[in-house]
């Protein structure tokens, strides 16, 4: 019997906190690709990173944790020295882990809403609607943050039961519309979304991970939506800047 998949990951994240190495016999070292431009190739590389990180009494708690397909997606906050909020994707074949990709941000807020980056609902739900919620994040993505599409906030979002978990802004969509627009035009402090690489969906949630800048730093952009109805209802994200290639630990690409 196949086990499941989203424990085999809830036990590897886990072993930040005691630094067990065999916590990462989920992964497959011989196939494993890994994505974080910080972290060395394999899963020895993940052995010595989470001794390290050990040796700080972390604490990782996976807030939630999806499944799509062959992959497990997750949003975790890790209290580490410093506090941050990550989104974690693994893609398995097999039993075994064979590649990943992360998004990590120093934890912020509550925002001006009152919603902090990870507090919100986890229930998954409408399991029968992963694809049509898949493609309207596609078309929300494609349309409104990467071609800016003027007034096209509310034909995606339903502004009545709408939270927004990011820092930076807070419930109301005038808000968050004004800074898109004016973002195309300040340079001082801007958010482009350029390309779309992925989008993964179970139920009534979908995360897309996305290249951009932010005030001009090459950035990743992981954003988590939850839908009701064929309408965002909730959002929550993380924003990293990519380091220069000169910097990476592998040659695998944020992406």
């Amino acid at each position: 019997m196949a086990l499941n998949r989203k424990e085999l990951i809830r036990t590897l994240l886990k072993g930040i906190e005691t630094g067990d190495p065999s916590s990462v016999s989920v992964v497959n070292e011989e196939k494993y690709i890994q994505h974080n431009p910080q972290t060395h190739e394999g899963s020895e590389g993940l052995s010595v990173l989470f001794k390290r990180l050990s040796k700080t009494s972390p604490k990782v708690n996976i807030v939630r944790i999806f499944q799509d397909g062959d992959f497990i997606f997750g949003h975790t906050e890790y209290d580490f020295a410093d506090r941050n909020v990550g989104f974690e994707i693994f893609r398995f074949e097999n039993e075994k882990a064979v590649e990943h990709w992360d998004n990590i941000q120093t934890r912020r807020g509550p925002n001006i809403s009152g919603h902090t980056m990870v507090d919100g609902a986890v229930e998954i739900t409408d399991i029968q609607k992963t694809e049509s919620n898949r493609l309207l994040i596609q078309s929300f993505v494609e349309e409104t943050l990467i071609s800016r599409a003027d007034n096209s906030l509310l034909k995606y979002i339903n502004p009545t039961e709408y939270t927004e978990h990011s820092p930076d802004f807070g419930d109301d969509l005038a808000k968050i519309q004004l800074m898109f627009s004016e973002s195309a035009d300040n340079n001082s402090k801007s958010i482009r979304y350029k390309k779309l690489h992925r989008l993964l969906a179970e139920g009534n949630f979908v995360l897309s991970v996305c290249e951009g800048h932010s005030d001009n730093v090459l950035s990743s952009f992981f954003d988590l939506y939850r839908l009701n109805s064929g309408k965002i209802v909730e959002h929550w994200s993380t924003t990293e800047a990519i380091p220069p290639e000169s910097e990476w630990k592998n040659n695998n690409g944020k992406f």
